[in-house]
């Protein structure tokens, strides 16, 4: 298994592909987006309009969107939540289907550009804080 980062506006097919080449499972690191609302990138996956769409025809939030599109193209994801609430809410992920089209609609999302850090850069200097109590 390798852990990348994954999310609708970054999905890096050939990592991906690599890894299915070579039978590696890819897990999405911020598999939500997380880091594109965090870092300050000026566009959050959660307030997509394309992902908004899909969550309202099934009734679901745009983190569960996302959550099934990865489980549809067959990633391992671990959503990151300390609230019970939205733990409930990115397991009840297993009632509905994206269609053809509504997958082919949120992989057209894709950026090219990661939400993340250079991986050198991270230090606990540079990104180290106190983690709250949940």
């Amino acid at each position: 298994m390798e852990q990348i980062e994954v999310h609708p506006y970054f999905q890096q097919r050939d990592v991906q592909g690599i890894n299915a080449a070579h039978g590696i499972l890819t897990q999405a690191w911020s598999p939500i987006g997380g880091i594109t609302f965090y870092r300050g990138t000026g566009r959050s996956t959660l307030d997509d309009p394309v992902i908004l769409s899909i969550a309202k025809a099934h009734g679901k939030s745009a983190a569960q969107i996302m959550l099934g599109w990865h489980v549809q193209e067959r990633r391992g994801i671990i959503p990151k939540s300390v609230k019970p609430a939205r733990i409930a809410e990115n397991l009840d992920i297993f009632d509905f289907a994206l269609t053809e089209a509504e997958m082919t609609a949120i992989n057209g999302l894709e950026t090219g550009q990661s939400g993340g850090p250079v991986p050198d850069d991270v230090t606990l200097e540079t990104f180290g804080r106190d983690i709250p109590e949940a």
